[in-house]
């Protein structure tokens, strides 16, 4: 009995040691964030990226690392990763997307920035498992990473079975370290990635310093237009708030033939747009009335009365700017209204003041020729080339509003005497539903917002086909035994426009007008924003 008496405090001393063990097993088991990861070779990397909000487990406290990655999860992390907000259009190629579903705004978000791609064009195939040459195309692609690069077959000693659409792909990730082979050399192009593999090769991403530098910063500041049209100030001010506009436009000054403005400046906005943070480039009419507008023009005392007023009401509230937006301007009045913008241009400029003008695209036709696009380039700070209404009626025939085609052939012919840093693309937030004869030529039209276009397209169930040529959705419906065709405008079509004014350095964009766009439309805008600043 005594001995044991001396041998309690070893054993006391043990039994610590065992429940202290215990309970430091049990601590970094809770500290997991899912039961099953323990021993997978990503642990650290399912860790770091679960504290970032990029991959998500199966359940609550699986991971299920060795299971394949479908089509719908990798592109969710993918667009975690690059900083996407889901998108939540309701215009949409596939049909087995389903916008009840976890994982649409994220496929969404990615189809209109052209990172992935669907299984056909009408399917998307989301809980199919993405291949390993899959995962190294959407990685280039997310990584801007599409140039040219040596094929795969010169690196893995499989790399004839890899498919010709992946080859440079599959080199260009695995020349970034990002996806390697395994331990014979074999890249196993056609095998499915597991979920642990995904995690390596998206945390390979963030320990690149300058790609984690990218994703963390915040987009370049461009001008974001946006011109204020059939709200009131405290709806516009709110679509403001859900907005990327930094710049408005509230329609508060019209002039008439003697050169008299016609002030109706609310300067509640101007209180708040200065508490918001937002600039404001007022936008001064010509009402579409040819005749005044030439009267004014035409008469020295009448331009300089206008000139003299502008300026005046711009000090006067404390405006940022002014935008001018004369239309159906004569061919004959060029010069006058040149003279007369390099006269405002004067006056704004000495008391700090921006000068924009809005311009047609030149199509040869004398309702631009009142527009010297090189005269006025030298005395604005900005030209918005307004980058729609290329159908309008019977006379233009059916057909798109802004095509991407249509866009890019006004800039590009603006660029040639006017500086990109000087132009601002502006872009529709409306549409036209064409109402066709039997012969397909026009019986009627209806201007639509993107709101109500989206409500035709739910109410007929229509199923919109993406056009590569226009960059835009389209489809036809039946009213009343009519044929109906609309050529969609919605993220996807905007962001094609947006990308392109990235690609030409332009100075921003503008839209026209606050209010007439989709709830769906901003996160759209704002991944654009986000991806295209991205200098991977």
């Amino acid at each position: 009995m005594k001995s044991l008496v001396g041998r309690l405090p070893i054993i006391t001393i043990t039994i610590l040691i065992v429940i202290s063990g215990l309970l430091s097993y049990i601590s970094v088991a809770k500290a997991l964030p899912f039961d099953d990861i323990s021993k997978s070779y990503a642990k650290k990397e399912i860790i770091n990226l679960y504290n970032k909000n990029i991959l998500t487990g199966t359940s609550e406290t699986s991971f299920s690392p060795a299971r394949s990655v479908t089509r719908a999860e990798f592109i969710t992390i993918l667009s975690r990763l690059l900083a996407l907000e889901p998108v939540m259009s309701p215009v949409t190629p596939y049909t087995d997307v389903k916008q009840n579903t976890w994982y649409y705004g994220f496929v969404q978000a990615a189809v209109q920035l052209e990172l992935a791609k669907g299984k056909s064009a009408t399917t998307f195939a989301p809980g199919k498992s993405v291949t390993r040459q899959e995962a190294a195309v959407w990685m280039a692609r997310a990584l801007k990473q599409t140039g040219n690069n040596p094929i795969a077959s010169t690196v893995f000693k499989d790399g004839e079975q890899i498919a010709d659409w992946a080859s440079a792909s599959v080199a260009a990730v695995h020349k970034l370290g990002l996806i390697k082979g395994d331990n014979n050399g074999h890249f196993r192009p056609t095998a499915p990635i597991s979920r642990q593999e995904t995690a390596v090769l998206i945390d390979r991403v963030l320990q690149n310093s300058k790609w984690a530098a990218e994703l963390a910063a915040k987009p370049n500041k461009r001008i974001v237009l946006g011109w204020q049209y059939g709200q009131t100030t405290e709806q516009y001010g709110n679509s403001i708030l859900q907005s990327n506009v930094n710049t408005l436009s509230p329609r508060w000054y019209f002039m008439d033939k003697t050169g008299l403005v016609t002030d109706n400046t609310d300067t509640k906005l101007v209180t708040w747009a200065k508490k918001n943070n937002k600039q404001i480039w007022a936008m001064v009419g010509n009402r579409f009335d040819q005749e005044a507008t030439h009267e004014m023009l035409s008469s020295a005392a009448a331009r300089n009365k206008l000139v003299n007023q502008l300026a005046e009401i711009a000090k006067k509230y404390g405006l940022q700017g002014l935008n001018i937006d004369f239309e159906n301007v004569a061919s004959k009045d060029r010069q006058s209204f040149t003279t007369f913008i390099t006269l405002l241009a004067d006056k704004l400029h000495a008391q700090g003041t921006v000068l924009s003008i809005d311009v047609s695209p030149d199509l040869g036709t004398d309702w631009t020729e009142a527009f010297d696009y090189a005269a006025l380039g030298k005395q604005a700070d900005y030209m918005v080339m307004m980058g729609y209404d290329e159908h309008y009626g019977a006379l233009s025939g059916a057909g798109s509003n802004a095509s991407l085609p249509y866009v890019t052939n006004a800039v590009n012919k603006l660029l040639k005497v006017v500086p990109s840093n000087k132009v601002i693309l502006a872009l529709p937030f409306y549409n036209r539903d064409w109402t066709l004869k039997q012969d397909g030529s026009v019986a009627s039209m209806d201007f639509i917002s993107l709101t109500k276009q989206n409500e035709i397209l739910s109410a007929y169930s229509l199923k919109p086909v993406w056009n590569e040529s226009l960059g835009q959705y389209v489809a036809d419906y039946t009213k009343q035994s009519t044929k109906h065709t609309i050529w969609f405008e919605d993220g996807r079509s905007l962001i094609a426009k947006y990308h392109f004014t990235v690609n030409k350095k332009l100075a921003g964009v503008a839209y026209w007008y606050v209010g007439g766009e989709s709830k769906d439309i901003w996160p759209s805008l704002r991944n654009a924003e986000k991806y295209y600043d991205y200098s991977f």
